[in-house]
């Protein structure tokens, strides 16, 4: 049963995996040993937009150990066209001779050492038909259109907003930005692909097993059946790794070539042009309310930029409409296309830049009413989804404030900006609601369990950093009444059964679900074997009553019988069971798409009966040299209450990153961009700004608790993402408290304050 599953959650666990990974025993992508691999190098293109007319690689083919250059003369129509993260049309590589983009792939280079392949590359020589390429906003030539609502994206509305807006006493009319930002996870983004015959395994981190495989099946015509993917642990990712994309078929192509494993282990530079990243954007937001702090209208219209030919979009009005009580609401997203590759998925994709402009906007309306930023949330709090009027499945919000608030010293604050001080330092303190929908994807897995009470489960999981691991082992050691130790999890192979993309913090709740699905099966087959012996203890019980714990199945009055027996009734050795779940609110044949690579979700913001997000909120204290204006954040308290939490151990690690990336995303990220040659000019880890341990002095979590039955039957609302959420208009707010200053635009940086 889902109580029996949960019975080890909220219960520290270190992580199973963890003496792997701190030892060098756990297998990255690129660590998967083959036999005598080739290795492969990019070229890359150096112009932004236009052609290539011509390649001269004599100079190449010249050097020692090369064994193939591929191009578009050569392998161009060897590989359908790519999608996108959105399963749109994006940018092509090799396909044909057109640039997109800086940093395109244009040719590989493959030699018998990375050092050949490298210098190989380097010689390549390639003539262009250069254009003047568009950079971002407001370059000549970049085109905006209105984005495209469909089932996922959707521009919430209701009321009439400027009408409200143009007759409320109090205003707040501004704009903010937020710069484009690129993951660097530590992991580059490494690709092997090893054929057999007709079968084709690619070795790549991914958070999208079957859809990588069904994503290259596509582009080389095979049948998914006859492609692997294997990604037993990923170095980082938080979207990055979400999508496939161009690199993998032509390292396959390469492969296939030579009848030899290809390896390929791009630079540092070439991944901020090879993969996602989160796009800059750009918002217009308008607030009004009464004298008392209540709204009367919210405004929000977004811009985003895309490749030319992608229309890919994040669209985080969908969580800005739903955050307060509202009677009048209006939104809008535009894409703006500009010559640059297609951004995709990074940690809490829309909500990181839209929760900015609505964060700091509730920051601005607060201050021009004279009221504390809290009390405002608190008078414009709601149990109601303001755009549809369904009920949240729960919200602590102000729970959340409340336990931070005291733990900050909120109390202590001096509302004036300026006010604080300590000696040449100006003191500031900020806050900002937090929050991420929670979703919850179909999977399959397979269990078994043997007479010894040790238990396998096995499902094409990913392992990203954030502990999958750990969170099914917990699972299924409450499911079957067994130690964690007693449990074995493989996961990151898609000949394993299918889950979904780990991503939109869905992971925890999709695998626990059917981990605990398997749990009740098994309970269910030895339950009834149990009653229906005749010479057994449970002879004649009701099957529902028994209980798999501590290594026996148990009925309510303290029978006992071991798991040897119970076991061994049914099978001879391990009893195995296969199962899928479909959550509700899913069509019955979300599950089969699962083996197609299709990806499915039980979205929040989608549901008919409640709305979902787990909330939070987000405390900094920001000091500021009254002089050279150096920014520091001695204390961050962050409170989140996110359901049930099923490791705290892990949890706390997912959300204190999250604060800490937000902090990030307020002071240090941007990827620079050279507006003439729509070029990212920092793509390297010594220019691209990330906080070190100087940066983070004390940074606190509070877990704030929270049931939540309507969610899920598990109550899981997933945590990766939420923590990020807030913190950077957190930061702009205890800013402006400091210095009296108003920064609408990310990063914040020395500059914007002198």
């Amino acid at each position: 049963m889902a109580d029996d599953a949960g019975r080890l959650y909220g219960k520290p666990e270190v992580r199973i995996d963890g003496a792997a990974k701190v030892t060098g025993q756990a297998r990255y992508a690129s660590d998967e040993p083959v036999a005598n691999p080739a290795y492969a190098y990019l070229v890359t293109s150096a112009i932004s937009r236009g052609h290539i007319t011509g390649m001269d690689l004599a100079a190449a083919e010249a050097v020692p150990g090369l064994l193939d250059i591929l191009t578009h003369e050569t392998v161009g129509k060897e590989a359908k066209p790519p999608v996108g993260p959105d399963q749109k049309p994006t940018t092509t590589t090799l396909e044909t001779t057109q640039v997109w983009h800086d940093g395109q792939i244009i040719a590989v280079v493959v030699a018998d050492s990375f050092e050949a392949a490298r210098e190989a590359a380097h010689r390549v020589v390639v003539h262009y038909a250069p254009e003047t390429p568009s950079a971002t906003f407001d370059s000549p030539g970049a085109e905006a259109e209105v984005r495209k609502t469909d089932e996922q994206h959707k521009d919430p509305a209701k009321g009439d907003a400027p009408a409200a807006f143009a007759a409320a006493p109090v205003k707040i009319d501004a704009r903010y930005e937020t710069p484009t930002q690129h993951h660097n996870p530590l992991e580059l983004f490494t690709t092997t692909c090893v054929w057999d015959g007709p079968k084709l395994t690619i070795y790549e981190p991914t958070q999208t097993m079957y859809g990588l495989k069904a994503a290259v099946a596509k582009q080389l015509g095979m049948e998914p059946a006859d492609v692997r993917t294997i990604s037993r642990y990923v170095g980082g990712a938080f979207g990055s790794k979400g999508a496939a994309t161009s690199r993998t078929v032509w390292i396959a192509i390469a492969a296939r070539r030579l009848k030899r494993a290809v390896k390929l282990v791009p630079t540092r530079d070439q991944a901020f042009t090879i993969a996602t990243y989160r796009a800059e954007t750009r918002h217009h937001l308008q607030l009004a309310a009464n004298r008392d702090g209540k709204l009367q209208a919210l405004i929000h219209e977004g811009w985003e930029v895309t490749s030319r030919p992608s229309s890919y979009n994040v669209s985080g009005t969908e969580t800005t409409a739903r955050m307060y009580a509202c009677p009048n609401i209006a939104t809008k997203v535009n894409v703006v296309h500009a010559d640059r590759n297609t951004p995709g998925f990074m940690r809490a994709p829309p909500d990181t830049p839209y929760m900015f402009a609505l964060e700091s906007g509730m920051d601005e309306l607060a201050h021009e009413l004279g009221m504390d930023p809290i009390e405002l949330r608190r008078i414009n709090d709601t149990q109601t989804d303001p755009v549809d009027g369904k009920p949240f499945s729960s919200r602590s919000l102000m729970k959340c404030f409340d336990a931070a608030a005291a733990k900050f010293g909120w109390a202590k604050r001096d509302p004036k900006p300026g006010a604080m001080r300590d000696g040449d330092w100006l003191v500031g303190y900020g806050c900002a609601t937090s929050c991420y929908p929670s979703n919850i994807g179909p999977a399959a897995a397979r269990l078994s369990l043997t007479p010894r009470g040790k238990a396998v489960i096995q499902l094409a999981g990913h392992e990203i950093g954030t502990g999958a691991y750990t969170t099914v082992a917990i699972t299924v050691a409450g499911g079957l009444g067994l130690k964690v130790t007693d449990i074995q999890v493989f996961m990151g192979d898609s000949n394993l059964p299918p889950v979904p993309v780990a991503g939109g913090s869905n992971n925890a709740a999709s695998t626990a679900h059917v981990a605990a699905k398997a749990c009740e099966e098994i309970r269910q087959k030895l339950a009834l074997a149990a009653v229906q012996n005749n010479a057994g203890i449970f002879a004649g019980a009701d099957p529902s009553k028994l209980r798999l714990t501590d290594g026996a199945l148990a009925g309510p009055d303290g029978r006992r019988e071991p798991l040897e027996t119970a076991v061994g009734r049914v099978a001879g050795g391990a009893l195995e069971v296969h199962v899928e779940n479909v959550p509700e609110g899913l069509p019955p044949d979300a599950a089969a798409g699962l083996y197609q690579g299709k990806m499915a979700m039980s979205r929040g913001t989608g549901r008919k009966d409640v709305t979902a997000y787990a909330f939070g909120a987000q405390f900094v204290e920001v000091r500021i040299h009254a002089l050279t204006r150096e920014i520091r954040t001695p204390r961050i308290v962050s409170a989140f209450a996110s359901g049930t939490i099923v490791n705290p151990l892990t949890a706390y690690s997912q959300y204190m990153g999250g604060a800490i990336w937000g902090v990030s995303s307020a002071l240090h990220e941007a990827t620079e961009i050279d507006l003439r040659e729509a070029r990212y000019v920092n793509d390297n880890l010594a220019d691209y700004l990330v906080p070190v341990n100087a940066d983070i002095d004390h940074l606190d979590v509070i877990f704030v608790p929270e049931e939540d039955s309507r969610v899920n039957p598990l109550g899981i609302k997933g945590i990766g993402e939420i923590g990020i959420v807030g913190m950077n208009a957190a930061v702009a707010n205890a800013v402006f408290h400091a210095t009296g200053k108003r920064i609408r635009k990310l990063p914040i940086r020395i500059e914007h304050l002198l």
